[in-house]
């Protein structure tokens, strides 16, 4: 593999990265209401789900896909379920003050935001279909492992330090500011947005 194509496939993976989906919309949110930590942790669960659609891509599951349709629609039916889910919990939580919004329970942990960064990255089964088409034409099957290896490790970065720089600024307190000021109408708006992924994922 050359490094011309290894640069395509980086390039246009972070072309990828940085469009506007649900891991974008949560890394946002959660930048605005528990800080560029609590956003950092999200962002690395963010990278590790786009390496596992990514390896899975390099192995097959997008023909897999092709042979077995009917995984595809299973895998878009939870995952859709699981943004719906998000959405509605963010819009009904919606008109709760920021200081209040979590009432009794403990922050989130670092493990948790982990985890809900990996779970709302696998809630979307497209990402593995998107990572086969840029792998097919340049990456040659007889690529090194070490190649392979590179190339997660390249989709982890473009995923994980987008995210978490979109957290970070979301953080700032301006931004803070004006969220606070406007959180029902924000909130609802993010959770409008990811039910509204979670139907595409299904319809398209």
């Amino acid at each position: 593999m050359t490094l011309a194509a290894f640069l395509t496939v980086a390039f246009l993976h972070l072309l990828a990265a940085i469009s506007p989906g649900p891991a974008v919309i949560l890394s946002a949110r959660t930048g605005l209401t528990e800080g560029p930590r609590t956003g950092a942790f999200l962002a690395a669960g963010i990278g590790a789900g786009a390496v596992i659609w990514a390896a899975a891509a390099l192995f097959g599951l997008a023909l897999l896909f092709q042979v077995a349709p009917a995984l595809l629609w299973a895998l878009k039916i939870f995952g859709a379920a699981y943004l719906l889910w998000l959405g509605y919990t963010m819009w009904r939580d919606a008109s709760l003050p920021l200081e209040t919004e979590t009432g009794d329970r403990p922050p989130r942990t670092t493990a948790s935001a982990f985890r809900l960064g990996l779970f709302t990255q696998l809630a979307n089964p497209k990402p593995a279909v998107l990572f086969s088409a840029i792998f097919i034409g340049t990456v040659p099957p007889e690529a090194p492992f070490w190649i392979y290896m590179a190339l997660l490790v390249v989709v982890f970065l473009n995923e994980a330090v987008w995210n978490m720089s979109v957290a970070r600024v979301f953080a700032l307190e301006q931004s803070r500011t004006t969220y606070i000021s406007l959180k029902t109408i924000i909130d609802r708006s993010f959770g409008g947005l990811l039910a509204l992924l979670g139907v595409k994922i299904v319809t398209t």
